[in-house]
């Protein structure tokens, strides 16, 4: 237990603070050179909760979205890797609860 609390995951964390920094200077400094974006087709689908508690969809047709060409997300976008495997998003809506504020 002793070897697992100071070598072995001190050794995993800064192993993983290395890898989110080479992918951000590389993603920031194009290296190696490449299109920093990318844009990837996305069909959204909106699924409405109604007040009988049915649930509605609405499809929209695909529309380009912009994401990272990286490991992780950068930027407020996604990384296209990931992207590309998920080209169908449902977003959930719930008009089935009423909205409180002020509160």
């Amino acid at each position: 237990m002793r070897l697992f609390l100071h070598v072995i995951l001190p050794s995993v964390i800064l192993v993983c603070i290395l890898v989110y920094l080479g992918d951000v200077l590389s993603l920031q400094y194009s290296i190696p050179k490449r299109d920093t974006y990318g844009t990837v087709m996305v069909r959204q689908m909106y699924a409405i909760t109604l007040k009988s508690k049915e649930t509605e969809y609405s499809v929209q047709p695909a529309a380009p979205q912009e994401c990272v060409n990286s490991l992780s997300g950068h930027f407020g976008d996604p990384p296209c890797w990931y992207l590309k495997g998920h080209t169908r998003q449902r977003i959930d809506v719930n008009s089935a609860q009423p909205q409180i504020f002020g509160r």
